[in-house]
């Protein structure tokens, strides 16, 4: 269920075993956004309105699954963090995964102006150059050059859209009952 309240948008979801609702905020929307020449960029405040209270100034920022970066407030990150620490550091694919998506993660943080300083070795993995787009996620922004992003969606038509949504919350769904 969404809801608003204010300048928040929530997801509410209920959990089997609890009568309270778990409120968690997440993000919307996608916004357009420009890289200065020292790699700077300003968060958009549309983006910055939905940050968690208290949590609007510091983030870390990794490399995403796509040729994009996630910026995760830091109330994301920490679950995030303590989830993939807990994993079988035996496990060669668990070591695997850690040195991929940890390398190059790091704290960064708003300066006074509203800014956020891009990691050129992150800026260059991503592919930013002038032009980026800052698209929700859920609980994190992912951050596109414009160029990558535009040939993501354009990969896509809507019947593979429609294919790739019923593949996904179908399993979901039949992962949660049990089958």
């Amino acid at each position: 269920m969404l809801w608003q309240s204010g300048k928040k948008c929530y997801f509410v979801l209920n959990e089997l075993h609890s009568s309270k609702p778990l409120i968690m905020t997440g993000f919307l929307g996608e916004f357009e956004a420009t890289l200065d020449t020292k790699g700077r960029f300003l968060l958009p405040a549309g983006l910055k309105k939905q940050l968690p209270e208290g949590e609007n100034t510091r983030f870390v920022i990794n490399r995403g699954f796509e040729k994009c970066l996630s910026l995760y407030p830091l109330q994301s990150w920490e679950p995030l963090f303590a989830r993939i620490s807990s994993l079988d550091d035996f496990d060669p694919d668990v070591r695997k995964f850690r040195r991929f998506f940890l390398n190059g993660a790091i704290e960064v943080e708003l300066d006074s102006a509203g800014r956020l300083l891009m990691p050129p070795n992150l800026k260059e993995y991503a592919e930013l150059s002038k032009d980026i787009v800052l698209a929700s996620a859920v609980d994190k922004i992912e951050i596109w050059s414009t160029e990558n992003y535009n040939k993501f969606f354009e990969s896509y038509s809507p019947s593979d859209f429609s294919s790739l949504a019923q593949q996904v919350m179908v399993k979901k769904t039949e992962k949660e009952q049990g089958s």
